[in-house]
């Protein structure tokens, strides 16, 4: 049985409540862009334009002069510094340009997946906004992750995966679902990405075996609870993720699956919750059209098309039609 929205989140007061807070968000976001933008801009894109230049110069991928701490760090699987080689080439004003330039595509492109028509796409981008502006302001690979986990796909997840671990845990969606096909395909996906990698760079991906580890959280300013407590983070993630697996087949666990991918993190920064954006569309929301998304919330349209079928939805939804507006004006209207 498909798990329901609580209808005091649909009423038209709550509503309010929510947009308002998107609002403010969207003014502290506004703020962080402004301040990143004046303090350290494109910083995180030094880490991999020198990931690339080290292939070039046939140099250890993960041998380098940058600490856990500093920007400059590249701690990613080997994919990202290859696809920045022909970057690698040019000065690094201009490949820092071009890629910053690429990823307000990819952020242009994941509204355009949420639906720009889609009301949750605006109110849960302001609630994020913060951390989307200090993604895009610091050129952070964040902001890719968050396009190819908001295209649902298994492809786009195993890409995710090869550019950051964690978005594979998104997989939790389909194991609970028992979408075996989904699974296959994104194994597939996965050995066919590693290998890519291996014939391109294999000592480099050999190396990134051996090389990611919890040693690198570091010392930064870390919203995981593995900062407090690294036994309180582990019941954590084995109590998150069993959450996501039971709740996978109801309208809610797309958005499990998303959260965990992003939550379970030991190394978790701002920039990374801007990755919760791809919550608001689930995969099974393909097929239905943007009325339903704007009742149901986000990523909480993806049931089957006979779902349509049952029950209809409260009058108090987010999409109203236009007796429920002659309504609210009649009730607001002064007595004479």
């Amino acid at each position: 049985m498909m798990a329901d929205v609580p209808a005091i989140f649909r009423t038209r007061r709550v509503r309010w409540v929510l947009i308002a807070a998107s609002v403010l968000g969207l003014i502290i976001g506004i703020d962080t862009l402004l301040l990143h933008l004046r303090l350290d801009p494109l910083a995180d894109v030094r880490a991999y334009y020198d990931a690339g230049a080290r292939l070039n110069a046939g140099l250890p991928l993960y041998v380098q002069t940058a600490m856990t701490d500093d920007p400059g760090f590249y701690r990613y699987p080997p994919l990202l510094a290859i696809a920045f080689r022909p970057l690698a080439l040019l000065p690094y004003e201009t490949a820092a340009l071009i890629w910053e330039g690429f990823l307000i595509v990819l952020f242009i492109g994941t509204l355009v997946r949420l639906g720009l028509r889609n009301p949750w796409t605006w109110i849960v981008s302001g609630w994020l906004a913060a951390p989307i502006a200090w993604s895009l302001a610091i050129g952070q690979a964040q902001v890719a992750v968050t396009f190819l986990v908001a295209l649902g796909s298994p492809w786009a997840i195993a890409l995710a995966g090869n550019l950051k671990i964690l978005p594979l845990i998104v997989a939790v969606y389909w194991i609970g679902r028992r979408d075996w096909r989904a699974i296959r395909h994104l194994v597939v996906w996965l050995i066919g990405l590693v290998a890519v990698q291996f014939v391109l760079e294999p000592a480099a991906t050999i190396a990134f075996i051996g090389f990611s580890d919890l040693g690198q959280v570091g010392n930064v300013q870390n919203r995981s609870l593995y900062a407090f407590s690294p036994l309180l983070w582990g019941v954590f993630v084995v109590g998150f993720l069993a959450v996501a697996l039971r709740y996978a087949p109801t309208k809610a666990g797309w958005a499990l699956a998303v959260s965990a991918s992003v939550l379970v993190s030991p190394r978790l920064l701002m920039y990374q919750l801007s990755t919760l954006q791809a919550a608001v569309r689930s995969p099974g929301d393909d097929a239905i059209g943007g009325e339903r998304l704007a009742e149901d919330g986000p990523a909480l349209a993806g049931q089957h098309r006979s779902d349509d079928e049952g029950d209809p939805q409260p009058e108090t939804d987010i999409a109203e039609g236009p007796d429920e507006h002659r309504a609210e004006e009649r009730e607001l209207a002064p007595d004479p």
